[in-house]
């Protein structure tokens, strides 16, 4: 049962998570107008939407075991400090290289909250409800990422300062979140001085296992969702002839939309199963994509997301469930920030892999490239799970 203080503790860290990674999402579908202002080609999209991720990645790997040393609490402030500068940053006079120190600080920021405030959420529900805290804080994560997308999408389309109010917004509710962190979070218990001391994420070989399955399943997922995110507004803009921002935001919103469903789905299925579903449904997902850049069709695109994100969203909580979940809580924050570094260079990679491929040989067939080997990747890590779910049944057991 959780008590009224810890309900207050998890609200405000969940909205943290949320500002936070919805504010990542906010560029996506004004990356064409920044490409009409500036003149950069898409690769140059792909490389600004690549930083972000490196930068998660970097924040991930250098201080993901700073919120089980120092405390949670503080790195979720940082994070959200992060967040604010990334705003004001965008909000600044336009220019290639400010775009790339905003995408970057915005990495940091997600990194920094990704790993702190899954551990935190997860933290504060008692053990029996354990899978419930995480289901929360990748839905909370993935729903965010679905909001700021579709909302700068609309704000592109009805404001008169397109580049200017999603970021203000997006300030003035990161400034919100570190106020009620500051308020409602708890406050580290017996944790150590502020000691900025980068280490090397480390994962238990108990679990190593199922956090490489884990990681390759939910970073397929993670990668369609990169790419959609860096070339959406691109290839409905210059293939399907269609500038709207809102419909750009909203294809990749109905990503990120899914994932969170498939955390609720994931719920009603043990962890191995669900991610052996994940993965099969991935796989059409990529199939459905290639047949969308192919015959450069709306339906098969948005088609393509839906299925994607849903069946992502299965094996992200999955791999959460048998990873974060399955480890003591001295060592959470840190499987957690080496569990979000895989995702998050997995989306990273490819999206620059589309963009410089696209370079040679055109948008829809780098595209068409890459649906085939997430296909590939996410066909033979189901049949691994598929396999193994299979073995450790009591039927097979009896006929073995």
């Amino acid at each position: 049962m959780i008590t009224s203080q810890s309900r207050g503790a998890v609200v405000a860290t969940a909205s943290a998570l949320l500002v936070t990674m919805a504010g990542t999402t906010v560029p996506t579908p004004l990356y064409s107008i920044y490409a009409g202002r500036l003149g950069f080609t898409g690769l140059t999209v792909t490389l600004l939407f690549a930083v972000y991720a490196i930068g998660v990645v970097a924040a991930l790997t250098a201080f993901g075991r700073l919120s089980d040393e120092i405390g949670r609490k503080p790195v979720l402030l940082a994070a959200l400090a992060c967040a604010g500068v990334s705003a004001v940053l965008f909000l600044l006079p336009q220019s290639l290289p400010m775009l790339f120190a905003a995408r970057i600080v915005s990495g940091l920021s997600a990194g920094l909250m990704s790993g702190a405030a899954t551990a935190a959420i997860v933290d504060l529900f008692p053990a029996e409800r354990r899978a419930v805290g995480g289901a929360l804080a990748v839905g909370v994560n993935t729903g965010g990422l679905a909001a700021g997308t579709l909302i700068a999408g609309i704000a592109a389309d009805l404001s008169s300062a397109p580049l200017v109010v999603p970021f203000a917004v997006h300030l003035g509710f990161s400034i919100l979140a570190f106020c009620a962190v500051w308020r409602f979070a708890p406050a580290p218990v017996d944790a150590g001085p502020l000691r900025i001391r980068p280490r090397k994420l480390r994962v238990p070989s108990s679990i190593r296992g199922a956090f490489v399955r884990a990681v390759l399943a939910g970073g397929s997922a993670f990668a369609v969702a990169g790419v959609l995110t860096a070339v959406s507004a691109l290839f409905l803009a210059q293939h399907i002839g269609l500038s709207s921002h809102a419909l750009a935001g909203f294809v990749v919103c109905l990503v990120f939309a899914g994932m969170a469903v498939g955390q609720i789905a994931a719920r009603r299925f043990a962890p191995r199963p669900a991610m052996a579903v994940g993965c099969g449904g991935l796989a059409v997902g990529a199939a459905i994509l290639g047949v969308a850049l192919g015959a450069v069709s709306l339906t098969a695109l948005i088609l393509a997301a839906v299925v994607s994100g849903v069946s992502g969203g299965l094996c992200v909580n999955a791999g959460l469930a048998t990873t974060v979940e399955a480890v003591e809580p001295a060592r959470r924050g840190e499987v957690s920030s080496s569990y979000f570094a895989g995702l998050y260079l997995m989306l990273a990679v490819p999206a620059i892999g589309v963009g410089a491929l696209s370079a040679g040989v055109g948008l829809q067939t780098s595209g068409l490239v890459f649906a085939c080997v997430v296909a590939l990747v996410s066909a033979v890590v189901g049949l691994v799970e598929a396999v193994s779910v299979k073995r450790s049944s009591p039927v097979f057991e009896a006929v073995g």
